[in-house]
Order: C-alpha cells, then structure tokens, then sequence
C-alpha cells in the first residue's frame, strides 16, 4: 500500500499492486486494474519510488522473521 495525495489535498492509500499505469501529462494520473482513475499531486518518478519502497518492505518481513528464529 502507497500513500497519495488527490488534487484536493486528501490523503489516500492505495494498493500499489492494483496500479495498472501511471500517466505523467500536465498532473500525475494513476490508472488501477479496475479502470478507476486518480489525478495526484505526486509526480510519475515519486509513484515508482514509493511503490519500489513498499515492494522493498514486504519483501523484508521474512528475512527479518527469519533472523529471530535462528
């Protein structure tokens, strides 16, 4: 899950999983698998850094479980 910012200014949280593309025209436009689509405030380049960054952490939580049981 990634945090974004509407136009509004309202915060939201959606599944980075569930982003079929990202639009950079004149605002930043997040398409879902679902069709559904959101103008942000965030550019292109910070929506693949944060979905990077989320891929990154739930990749790490077994890692880290791991390394308690040994």
């Amino acid at each position: 899950m990634i945090q974004v910012t509407r136009l509004n200014g309202d915060k939201l949280i959606i599944n980075a999983d569930m982003i079929e593309f990202v639009e950079a025209l004149p605002d930043t436009i997040i398409t879902t698998t679902t069709g559904k689509k959101l103008n942000v405030t965030e550019s292109s380049g910070d929506i693949v850094d944060r979905i990077i960054e989320y891929k990154r952490r739930i990749h790490l939580i077994p890692d880290l479980y791991k390394k308690q049981e040994d």
